[in-house]
């Protein structure tokens, strides 16, 4: 969505500093914790500064993508190459971070973006720390892995004091290694393990590096409580969540979920209220 209304919005909210109204930004008790992918994909650049700063004045949570640049550096891209998000092309491991810096990653998605820029982890990990919202979760999707990446990211997030906010997914539901070398980084980091049917619950529910339960299927209330019982959070994700899906939105907020990952942070906060109001 690049409606001008919603980019008015988060201009208001990013450049101008405008306050946002109580009820519309701050969640209620009852209510999991709203991911949004990529930041607010449809309503501003995705992985960008601009986006995760308007998420968390907005008390929305942040999905984020991690890669390395050339020269070893930690950025914020979704994508293996550069040709979708910024105006250069080719692969984001063959560039240097200040070529990098020199990429244009916020025209693509509207003009009045433009000279945005892709963002350090580290850049982010400050963005994250000097803000007010000190309860916004950020789920860290590994998107690539080597043998010093885990303990850097969590070396960065303990030097700015954000580690408690994050939940690491991406490459690390589904390998056992990666969540291990997570945990041995340091034991308090979150770890999710995918469980992506029911029928996979039971190994995620046993993993003994993780501390949530990455679930791509419509959990019922009897399902989630198993997974509490056993001391873990349930982060419910996937194409039944992603998309405008209010049923399913409803679905996961009633079965006691702690957290859902959608494209549509906006919608799913205004169903789970609506839903409030009519009760």
């Amino acid at each position: 969505m690049k409606s001008s209304s919603c980019i008015t919005l988060i201009l208001m909210i990013f450049f101008m500093g405008i306050d946002v109204p109580h009820s519309f930004a701050q969640p209620t008790v009852s209510e999991p914790k709203i991911i949004g992918h990529r930041g607010l994909m449809h309503e501003a650049p995705e992985n960008t500064l601009t986006a995760f700063s308007t998420c968390i004045k907005l008390h929305i949570g942040i999905e984020l993508d991690v890669r390395r640049t050339k020269d070893g550096s930690l950025i914020i891209l979704h994508d293996d190459t550069l040709n979708r998000t910024t105006n250069g092309k080719g692969n984001v491991s063959d560039i240097t971070l200040q070529e990098l810096k020199n990429l244009d990653a916020g025209t693509w998605f509207h003009p009045t973006f433009k000279n945005e820029k892709v963002p350090t982890l580290e850049e982010f990990f400050i963005l994250l720390k000097t803000s007010a919202n000190k309860n916004t979760m950020v789920a860290i999707d590994l998107k690539i892995t080597d043998a010093t990446l885990e303990k850097e990211i969590i070396d960065l997030a303990n030097k700015h004091q954000v580690l408690p906010q994050l939940v690491f997914i991406g490459l690390a539901i589904s390998d056992l290694e990666i969540r291990k070398r997570l945990k041995l980084a340091d034991a308090s980091a979150h770890v999710a393990m995918l469980a992506n049917k029911l029928e996979n619950l039971e190994p995620a529910l046993n993993d003994n590096h993780s501390d949530w339960v990455y679930v791509r299927f419509i959990p019922t209330a009897e399902e989630v409580k198993k997974i509490h019982n056993r001391g873990k959070k349930v982060f419910l994700v996937g194409m039944l969540v992603a998309g405008k899906e209010p049923k399913n939105w409803q679905l996961g907020k009633d079965a006691g979920i702690n957290a859902l990952l959608t494209d549509h942070p906006f919608e799913c906060r205004n169903t789970w209220r609506a839903k409030t109001k009519k009760d």
